[in-house]
């Protein structure tokens, strides 16, 4: 008989172990995606590890952080990046930039009023000497009694320092006005003591004046928007007048110098 009827009929060229429905390349591609699932752990891990390391650097901060401002002396610990939540850094930083323009626009109007005095203007030296105890005055009062308090609030979240800001910072955008105005013997080169340098022909008293009242404008806008959308976070977040005195009362004024 011929070889050929020994012959299995069934057999076939493939293992008897292979399965049809496998994809030849599997095998090949199991190694790489492993690989490539292994790669992608260690950088999820990577990425967790910085941000413990992250956060336990800015916990370290707050806690421990030395004085830092203002930076020619030291009194308090000031950081926008790790005290104040992220969603809150940029309306935060912008009230701080509104407080430098005030501490450069004091400084400037302080200017206006020495060339005021110079240039024969009406109570040149009343407008001198108020222009002059401002600067102390409004800078350091305006950082305590405004700016700081909605720093706390939004760092604390707590109602007390709300109501502060809003007392004080209503108080603050009113006088923002009063300079606009500039009245003759009140300190301020504002409108009337720009137009009146102006019509005596005191150019550089007109400029200075007028940068002066552009100063006082621009603050003063930022920090009428500003309060107003502060107000609006203030009343979605539920503070009330109510918890602020509870707050003053449990806490008292040392909670405005602490951190925790």
């Amino acid at each position: 008989m011929s070889n050929a009827y020994h012959e299995n009929p069934f057999a076939s060229t493939h293992s008897l172990d292979a399965n049809p429905f496998d994809d030849p390349q599997d095998g090949k591609a199991t190694p790489a995606k492993t690989s490539s699932r292994l790669e992608d752990l260690d950088r999820r891990e990577r990425e967790l590890a910085e941000r413990e390391a992250e956060i336990s650097r800015r916990e370290t901060n707050i806690r421990h952080g030395k004085n830092n401002f203002p930076p020619f002396f030291p009194l308090i610990f000031h950081s926008i990046n790790d005290e104040i939540p992220q969603e809150h850094r940029a309306l935060i930083t912008r009230l701080f930039q509104l407080w430098l323009v005030l501490g450069a626009t004091l400084i400037i109007n302080m200017v206006a009023c020495i060339f005021i005095l110079t240039s024969g203007g009406s109570d040149g030296g009343k407008d001198l000497a108020a222009s002059i105890s401002y600067i102390p005055v409004i800078g350091i009062l305006s950082f305590l009694l405004w700016y700081r308090p909605i720093y706390n609030g939004y760092m604390k979240e707590q109602s007390l320092y709300y109501y502060m800001y809003f007392f004080f910072g209503g108080f603050h955008l009113l006088f923002s006005v009063y300079m606009i105005i500039g009245i003759p013997s009140t300190g301020s080169a504002g409108l009337i003591n720009t137009i009146a340098a102006f019509s005596r022909k005191a150019i550089v008293v007109g400029v200075l004046g007028a940068i002066a009242t552009a100063g006082w404008v621009i603050q003063g806008l930022g920090n009428a928007f500003y309060y107003r959308q502060i107000w609006t976070h203030h009343h979605d977040a539920g503070h009330s007048f109510a918890k602020a005195k509870g707050e003053l009362a449990q806490h008292g004024a040392k909670a405005y110098f602490t951190r925790g």
